[in-house]
């Protein structure tokens, strides 16, 4: 696929990027090049290959699903400035 000027000086509108007349015709020629390597590309036969995230096999490490009772309530709110009957209490934030 061969892209004009006109075309790149579109594209370039669209992103917002200046571009000179001396810049439109060079950057035209690149760009059809990337495009003619993106058509190659389609060529190449896909079936039977799995989707991938990442080119390195690595499984996430996985723990346990244990349901607890959160720890120790009088250690966590320790720290609380209020507490009030097992809960952090925080100001009343209403305009």
């Amino acid at each position: 696929m061969a892209l004009d000027k006109a075309a790149v000086a579109h594209i370039a509108a669209l992103a917002r990027i200046r571009l000179t007349e001396a810049e439109l015709e060079p950057l035209a020629a690149e760009l059809s090049h990337i495009l003619t390597w993106v058509e190659q590309l389609a060529e190449v036969d896909t079936t039977g290959v799995a989707p991938m995230a990442s080119v390195a096999e690595i499984g996430l490490p996985m723990r346990e699903d244990v349901v607890t009772d959160g720890g120790d309530a009088g250690a966590i709110l320790g720290n609380a400035p209020q507490p009030a009957r097992d809960f952090f209490a925080v100001p009343k934030v209403v305009e």
